[in-house]
């Protein structure tokens, strides 16, 4: 087989099987796909899966494509199937699921190829790259009824926040606020380059527009560009958001306003490093408003959220980091944070606490749909994550253009606005990486 388009393992190549059929222990083969950074959860995520077997690796980085082999032949396994090409890969019918951790501008066509084949898949966070792009992938799951995860989180007791704040624990909740304070230092400025040894760059590039090689453009760093990434707004924050919008019981924003920048850094990065989008949604004849926070220097804690200590603080020492969320109500709030707390009353005294402290594996639970075939039981199913996405889009979109969007979700347009609605999907894909039109 041509290298340029993937990589097989002779050793690997002689175990394919013929068939999607499950083997009497019901072991189910995934396909792990992109494993430079998040990736990497997915390959240990699975590797402590009971009857799963890690079959095939997939990145384009020939690289970082052995070093995912090596890792699971050290768990003791057999190496899997290596590609460069998640087309190719796609072809082995014995493939039960993939589970993908590319960038974000790969991820809406890789789950469509994925479904089409007749994988289920499980796909990170942000799970579309545009507004048009959230409603193509639903349309997919739906129309190739394959089991869709996001990986938004599958956190049991972020579960159970939502249930007790729709029992009223903190009385009529009317604001969530989803916050990602993250010290993160300039990314400098790259030159241009020759694409490295063994990458595959063309396929990295997939359906963005064709730009020569920076180091600041691959890898980690893309989430700094508006070609691939959607900001830290679509990194981490895409977890808060995510959290906000759902615990909150809101779909679609009518109103949604953004202002930010790039503060201190003269450096390649596009994004801005802080921002605030403040949203307005319309429920059961009433409003409730989220407000969405990022923040990239030295800052404070909030809600007692971070702390030296916290392994989620990053490594720069004394300097804690605060992402989670804060909801509020008429009796008090609540706050996530590796669970939750509340807080009830004028004297802010501690209220109900999770009774599920089992965070859970989203790739257990994905597992396990994947056997089973109930979507319902998905924690992260795709269609409240493409929701949840469309939210962060407008917000990114309000945040460039300079000013408030009216938002229909009626129609899923801006009002009055096409500069607004031009900007829901890309001026042109790049062929053939084009995300077809489903719904």
């Amino acid at each position: 087989m041509d290298r340029r388009y993937f990589l097989m393992s002779a050793a690997a190549s002689a175990g394919l099987r013929a068939s999607a059929q499950r083997s009497p222990s019901d072991t189910v083969r995934v396909a792990c796909v992109g494993f430079h950074g998040q990736g990497k959860a997915h390959l240990e995520g699975y590797l402590k899966t009971p009857n799963v077997e890690i079959a095939a690796l997939c990145d384009v980085d020939e690289s970082v494509l052995e070093q995912g082999c090596k890792t699971i032949e050290a768990a003791g396994r057999k190496r899997p199937t290596g590609y460069t090409d998640l087309r190719k890969l796609l072809e082995d019918k014995s493939i039960d699921a993939i589970s993908m951790a590319t960038p974000n501008h790969q991820h809406t066509l890789q789950t469509i190829w994925g479904c089409q084949a007749g994988k289920d898949v499980y796909v990170e966070k942000p799970c579309s790259y545009n507004v048009f792009e959230s409603q193509q992938i639903v349309a997919a799951a739906r129309k190739y009824n394959r089991m869709v995860q996001h990986g938004t989180g599958a956190s049991g007791s972020l579960h159970e926040a939502r249930k007790v704040m729709a029992e009223g624990v903190i009385g009529e909740v009317y604001m969530a606020r989803g916050l990602c304070f993250k010290r993160r230092d300039t990314i400098g400025r790259a030159p241009v380059e020759p694409v490295p040894a063994g990458v595959h760059y063309d396929l990295w590039l997939g359906p963005a527009p064709k730009r020569e090689f920076t180091r600041n453009r691959f890898h980690y760093n893309f989430h700094w560009f508006w070609d691939y990434g959607n900001g830290d707004f679509g990194n981490q924050g895409s977890h808060q958001m995510h959290a906000a919008r759902w615990a909150l019981g809101v779909k679609y924003p009518t109103r949604i306003s953004a202002i930010g920048g790039h503060f201190l850094f003269d450096d390649d990065q596009e994004t801005p490093n802080t921002m605030v989008a403040t949203y307005e949604y319309n429920h059961e004849g009433k409003k409730k408003m989220l407000v969405f926070e990022v923040r990239h220097w030295l800052t404070n804690t909030e809600a007692d959220m971070a702390s030296k200590s916290d392994p989620m603080a990053g490594p720069a020492a004394g300097a804690p980091q605060t992402v989670g969320n804060i909801f509020y109500g008429s009796k008090g709030y609540l706050v996530t944070r590796r669970g939750f707390q509340t807080f009830l009353g004028p004297e802010q005294a501690p209220g109900p606490a999770p009774r599920q402290t089992e965070r859970g594996s989203a790739f257990a639970n994905f597992v396990e749909v994947v056997r089973s075939r109930k979507r319902e039981d998905l924690k992260a199913e795709i269609e409240e994550g493409a929701i949840s996405m469309v939210s962060l889009h407008l917000g990114n979109i309000s945040y460039r253009l300079g000013r408030t969007l009216h938002f229909d979700p009626a129609t899923m347009r801006c009002i009055g606005d096409d500069e607004a609605n031009a900007m829901f999907t890309r001026k042109q894909y790049r062929a053939p990486f084009v995300v077809p039109k489903l719904a």
